[in-house]
């Protein structure tokens, strides 16, 4: 493997990779689409339907596959998106739940196709992972009671206030 070889997350879709492709580029800035790859009369899938869709998020590529019904997104797999403040943490939140999308807990959501992210802001590693565990046991037990972290109140637990 070569130095500048990267992983590329491949997330299998039932028919919706371009139209999730181009969903997950409006939610991140630093975005593009890449190759999309469709059927020909050979098949399997109808001539001219999207096999496949490149695209990149955030430097993280990605190829969307159109593999049918046979499997489904879980909890299993998820993607963190590590948010300096509550503005960050608000726009991915709003933007990931919205037309279907849900919220799981502690920062967890399924987007409208089933996929999971973590919308964490990035002091909250620090925090639980604090070596004053008084503080790191507080900052942990205000955030298992959120669905949608609330940044303000972490830090809140954290100082001991």
């Amino acid at each position: 493997m070569r130095s500048d070889d990267r992983f590329t997350t491949c997330l299998w879709f039932d028919g919706q990779a371009e139209e999730a492709a181009r969903y997950y580029l409006s939610v991140f800035a630093n975005s593009r689409l890449g190759r999309i790859t469709r059927y020909t009369e050979a098949g399997p899938g109808p001539a001219g339907s999207v096999v496949t869709v490149e695209f990149e998020l955030n430097g993280q590529k990605f190829v969307g596959l159109n593999g049918g019904p046979e499997f489904r997104f879980t909890e299993a797999v998820s993607f963190q998106i590590p948010c300096a403040d509550q503005a960050e943490i608000d726009h991915y939140w709003s933007r990931l739940t919205e037309d279907g999308g849900h919220g799981v807990a502690c920062g967890w959501l399924k987007d409208r196709y089933g996929v999971s992210w973590q919308v964490v802001p990035t002091a909250l590693i620090d925090m639980v992972a604090d070596p004053d565990p008084e503080k790191a046991r507080r900052t942990t037990e205000v955030m298992l009671t959120m669905v949608k972290i609330d940044l303000a109140a972490l830090e809140r637990a954290y100082a001991g206030e």
